[in-house]
């Protein structure tokens, strides 16, 4: 037997020999409350939620103790060109793609205390537990925590990962974001502009990608489920809509004369949400932003721009809902005496969680004892970036009354480690 194979078995025997080893619950709520305390409001408690935006002085500093979590986890943690925190854990074949798995620590302002954050503790905690047990991997395990994901900095997201993707623009690094230029932000982080093209990944280059997250949304909530399989993050597409009216006094132009732009957008709104409803499925659509001109109370509005967005798991099927949309407004605009123009504004493609990695999921939660359920999510994540490099997994837990990006975002102190215990299960599973 070669030496490599040798290794290899005695890798797997260990893995076989062992007990298998849980998180330490405690340290993990223990670690996510001191993480929290970057960025809280002053005189705040962990329940008054977070503002740990990307490049601030807060998420410097949450990024430090983050750091510190992994050198106590026994990894050495370094910093890409891109801002990306990264570890890695050697394995007995280190020739090896490793598994990758970690989440993100940003947050939006005025946000709660473990969106990004559980995934990111989680991760570390994970290696510490399989450091603490003894056990050795076949393959090497990298623990990463992705910059500015939220993209509240510089009105883009998923900045870290993108970068990772490729899916990076140079013209990006001249953006100003309150009186800051992107490549200046970089380098408050330890990143190099200069040099952001080394923290591109090539496909392949990891064997599999898992994140723990919570699920942002009520599902798993409402229905008792504590572990949620993700099937893959939406596609979303994103339209900005004109309507033109005629803008005429409100007190001497009869009500048949009016060409009212904000009744016609009243009507596309109500149109939107029952097209959505009408098709069988999770879709979504919405209609978020709207303003009027001259949004006077004594003029009949002549000009309203909105937006529709829509997003479902299947790309297809949101551009028959847009299709149905625009066949809906036709006839608005006829009734009301306006025009209608509907522009796309923006695409994002799904992302499709891999078969096999979900099947190793459900199968951890089957070994701990824990009830899962299929979902799509429906907001965006580090994970589609990986997805265009790798087969990609997520793993959600609850969220107390589907409440995410608030200060009362809460999940469960159960649920978190139930989460972090199936992260863990999966990553030595595919990391045997």
């Amino acid at each position: 037997m070669k030496r490599r194979q040798f290794l290899g078995a005695m890798a797997l025997a260990s893995l076989t020999r062992a007990a298998s080893p849980r998180v330490n619950a405690g340290r993990l709520r223990q670690r996510l409350e001191a993480l929290s305390v970057f960025g809280r409001p002053a005189g705040g408690a962990f329940a008054d939620g977070v503002s740990r935006v990307a490049y601030s002085d807060a998420d410097v500093a949450g990024r430090r103790y983050a750091m510190s979590l992994m050198e106590t986890a026994g990894l050495k943690p370094r910093i890409d060109a891109a801002g990306n925190i990264v570890a890695r854990r050697q394995g007995v074949d280190s020739s090896l793609p490793p598994v990758l798995f970690g989440s993100h620590i940003d947050s939006v302002p005025n946000g709660g205390n473990f969106d990004g954050d559980l995934g990111s503790v989680g991760a570390i905690e994970v290696v510490q537990t399989i450091r603490e047990a003894g056990l050795v991997t076949r393959r090497p395990l990298e623990v990463v925590i992705w910059s500015n994901e939220e993209g509240v900095a510089f009105n883009n997201g998923l900045y870290g990962s993108r970068a990772a993707a490729g899916d990076f623009a140079a013209a990006e690094l001249d953006l100003v974001w309150n009186g800051m230029k992107q490549a200046d932000a970089i380098r408050k982080l330890g990143g190099n502009p200069e040099r952001i093209a080394d923290a591109r990944r090539t496909p392949g280059s990891f064997h599999c990608y898992l994140e723990l997250h919570i699920e942002q949304g009520g599902t798993l909530d409402k229905a008792g489920v504590p572990i949620g399989v993700v099937e893959g993050i939406v596609a979303i597409d994103r339209y900005d809509v004109e309507i033109r009216g005629v803008a005429n006094h409100a007190g001497t132009t009869p009500m048949p004369d009016r060409r009212d732009a904000l009744l016609a957008a009243s009507h596309l709104t109500i149109a939107v949400n029952d097209v959505v409803r009408r098709e069988p499925g999770r879709q979504v659509g919405t209609v978020g932003q709207l303003s009027v001109t001259p949004n006077a109370a004594n003029v009949v509005p002549g000009l309203v721009r909105m937006t529709i967005e829509l997003r479902d798991l299947s790309a297809e099927k949101i551009a028959k809902l847009a299709e149905e949309i625009r066949t809906r407004a036709k006839a608005i605009a006829a009734q009301t005496g306006t025009e209608i123009t509907i522009r796309p504004a923006a695409h994002h493609d799904s992302a499709l969680a891999s078969p096999e990695i979900q099947k190793s999921i459900e199968a951890a939660c089957a070994r701990l004892g824990l009830q899962s359920k299929r979902l799509p999510s429906g907001a965006g994540h580090d994970a589609q970036m990986m997805a265009r490099l790798g087969p990609m997994g997520m793993i959600f837990v609850p969220s107390v009354d589907g409440i995410s990006h608030a200060p009362k975002e809460f999940s469960r102190w159960e649920d978190c480690a139930n989460g972090a215990n199936v992260l863990l299960e999966t990553v030595l599973e595919r990391a045997s």
